[in-house]
C-alpha cells in the first residue's frame, strides 16, 4: 500500500484492531514515522490474554508489541521500529516531542495529549514518503492550573529539572511505597489527563515490577 492511500483515520482504525493507538506522527528524512501506544480502555485485557503474557518467558510486552506492530507495519507497507532496537537506539523521546502531541511535564516525564503521564510508546512504523500530518494542539499542562503532579510524589523525587531515581527506588521498598507499586506512580496518577485515559492498576503494577527490578 502506498503512502498516498493512507489516511490517519485509516491508520487509527487498523491500529485499534491490535489494541494500539496512533500516539502521533512526524516526518523524519523521507519517511513518516507513526508512533504507537496502548489503546485504552481495554489494552490490559487483550495483552494479559496473549500467548506472550501467558508463556512465562521474559519480556512479554516487548514480544507482544513486536508481533502486533510488526503485523501493522506489514499491512501498511512500512517498517516496524522499537525502542529496544540498537545501539544506536531510535530517538523515541525526540520523536514524541516532534509529533506535537507530547511535551515535557513539570515532573520530568513526557505528557501526552491523550495518555497524560501514562504515555508509553510501544513502537513505531516508518512509512515511505511524507503523509500529510494531522493538526496538533498544545500541552495540557498549559491549562492545568493546579498541576497536582508536582505535589503527588510522596518523597519529592520528581521535578522539571531532575528525577531522583535512587530516592524513588528506596521508597518503593517501604510499606507506604506499596501504593505506588500496585497502583502506579502517584505523580503519573495525579495528572488529570492520565485519569481520563482508562489505564487499569494491573497494567501499572506490571510496569512498576519491571521498573523496580532495574
Amino acid at each position: 500500500m502506498t503512502t498516498q492511500l493512507h489516511s490517519f483515520d485509516r491508520l487509527s482504525r487498523t491500529a485499534h484492531t491490535a489494541q494500539l493507538e496512533v500516539f502521533g506522527a512526524l516526518h523524519d528524512e523521507g519517511d513518516t514515522v507513526v508512533l504507537l501506544g496502548p489503546h485504552e480502555p481495554g489494552f490490559w485485557g487483550v495483552f494479559s490474554a496473549s500467548p506472550e503474557y501467558l508463556d512465562g518467558q521474559p519480556d512479554p510486552l516487548d514480544r507482544w508489541s513486536k508481533r502486533m506492530i510488526g503485523g501493522l507495519a506489514e499491512a501498511w507497507g512500512g517498517a516496524a521500529v522499537f525502542p529496544s532496537d540498537g545501539p544506536p537506539y531510535p530517538p523515541f523521546f525526540s520523536w514524541a516531542q516532534g509529533s506535537g502531541r507530547s511535551w515535557p511535564s513539570p515532573v520530568a516525564f513526557l505528557v501526552h495529549d491523550r495518555a497524560g503521564l501514562w504515555a508509553s510508546y510501544r513502537g513505531a512504523v516508518r512509512l515511505p514518503g511524507h503523509l500529510p500530518l494531522p493538526e496538533t494542539g498544545e500541552s495540557p499542562c498549559v491549562s492545568c492550573v493546579d498541576q497536582p503532579c508536582q505535589r503527588a510524589c510522596p518523597v519529592a523525587a520528581l521535578s522539571h529539572k531532575f528525577y531522583d531515581l535512587e530516592k524513588c527506588h528506596g521508597y518503593l521498598d517501604t510499606a507506604p511505597g506499596e501504593d505506588c507499586m500496585t497502583q502506579g506512580c502517584a505523580a503519573r496518577r495525579a495528572c488529570p489527563v492520565s485519569a481520563s485515559y482508562g489505564r487499569l492498576p494491573e497494567q501499572s503494577h506490571f510496569h512498576m515490577r519491571a521498573f523496580h527490578k532495574t
